[in-house]
């Protein structure tokens, strides 16, 4: 099992580690890369259009600004992508990012998560690798779990 996740700039990446981090703590493998959809485009392209030969299974992308990044790989792609609208420096409160990836025209689908919310992109990718693997699914039912046992936890703390 591998999953990609490619941003457009070194500036992304303190937001896209949270999804390279979870990708690590449930056991899969994970490609990192700088793809510019502005400055690299012939990267994008090979990207793109080669990753699934690669053995990459879910595509993460991080962009602000423009976010065209998560868009133009789903286009070249088979893969399902999953794309991360960045508040970056250049971005108008976020919502160019997350209008970019999130308005796709029909036919080119990008699965959406929040502003800055790599760690669900990198959940969802590996709930969707989990639903072709039962020993990954269940590692994601028991990271559920423990999201429920913090909670109940605190609210128990809180009645205390």
């Amino acid at each position: 099992m591998k999953i990609a996740v490619v941003m457009g700039s070194i500036s992304d990446m303190p937001v896209m580690q949270d999804a390279i981090d979870i990708i690590k703590e449930f056991g899969i493998e994970v490609e990192v890369d700088i793809v510019s959809a502005h400055r690299t485009p012939e990267k994008l392209v090979d990207f793109s259009s080669n990753a699934h030969t690669r053995g990459i299974q879910v595509i993460i992308a991080g962009a602000g600004g423009a976010a065209h990044l998560p868009g133009m790989v789903a286009s070249m792609s088979p893969l399902p992508v999953i794309g991360v609208p960045v508040k970056s420096s250049n971005s108008i409160d976020g919502w160019d990012s997350v209008l970019s990836i999130l308005q796709m025209p029909g036919g080119v689908p990008v699965a959406t998560v929040a502003l800055n919310g790599s760690k669900n992109a990198g959940l969802l990718a590996i709930q969707i690798l989990g639903s072709q693997n039962k020993d990954l699914q269940q590692k994601m039912i028991d990271y559920k779990n423990g999201l429920k046992e913090v909670v109940l936890k605190a609210a128990e703390a809180l009645k205390n």
